[in-house]
């Protein structure tokens, strides 16, 4: 079986590699990937449009930050054991979220951005878990479950957050800035999902 490997280790914080970077992964029989986290769900992306998720085993060397070694241990990356078939996290803007998601009010204001708050309703699942003024919604894939996401709601800085666990969460708020793992998607947004799509799966070899 031929391996591609795909070194993208220079990537810098809150930043995804582009579409050329990880395109050799299409053809791919496996891939090994190093990088951070970003890196990763490219990747998984790219397989994801090319239909080839659940053909295409990846490994994965993390960087170091705080975000690859939670994923990685979360993944049991390094661990050994046998290929696992895992949930894929989509959003409907053809990404992928492996580690941590973020829906937050835009602004400038770099000093108190738990200040910064907008208008949102949002469901996890059939459950209504936002409608009002909000700070930020966070969403982490649950990976020690089958297609589970865990969803925060903050309504007030420093306030305990909603918290809740479903399938699916989906937003509709004022303008809002999302982040993909780290990655700040490049417009605004009004609408946004994240769901574990239970009809897709990716092989990790650990």
């Amino acid at each position: 079986m031929s391996l591609v490997e795909l070194d993208l280790r220079g990537l810098g914080p809150g930043q995804a590699p582009a579409r050329e970077a990880v395109a050799p992964a299409v053809d791919a029989e496996a891939l090994l990937v190093r990088g951070p986290v970003p890196a990763l769900a490219a990747v998984l992306a790219a397989l994801h449009r090319a239909g080839r998720t659940a053909v295409a085993p990846v490994s994965w060397e993390p960087a170091d930050d705080d975000a690859s070694v939670g994923l990685a241990r979360a993944l049991g990356v390094g661990s050994g054991g046998e290929e696992r078939e895992l949930s894929l996290v989509r959003d409907d803007h053809g990404g992928v979220l492996l580690h941590h998601g973020r829906v937050e009010a835009a602004g400038d204001d770099q000093r108190r951005p738990l200040a910064r708050r907008l208008g949102a309703q949002a469901y996890n699942d059939a459950v209504q878990i936002a409608d009002g003024l909000i700070t930020r919604i966070d969403v982490r894939p649950d990976w020690q479950a089958v297609d589970t996401l865990g969803v925060a709601v903050m309504t007030l800085p420093l306030r305990p957050a909603r918290r809740s666990r479903g399938r699916a969460v989906q937003i509709a708020c004022d303008p809002a800035r999302v982040l993909r793992d780290g990655v700040p998607y490049p417009r605004l947004v009004s609408r946004w999902t994240w769901y574990a799509d239970d009809r897709v799966r990716w092989r990790l070899r650990p």
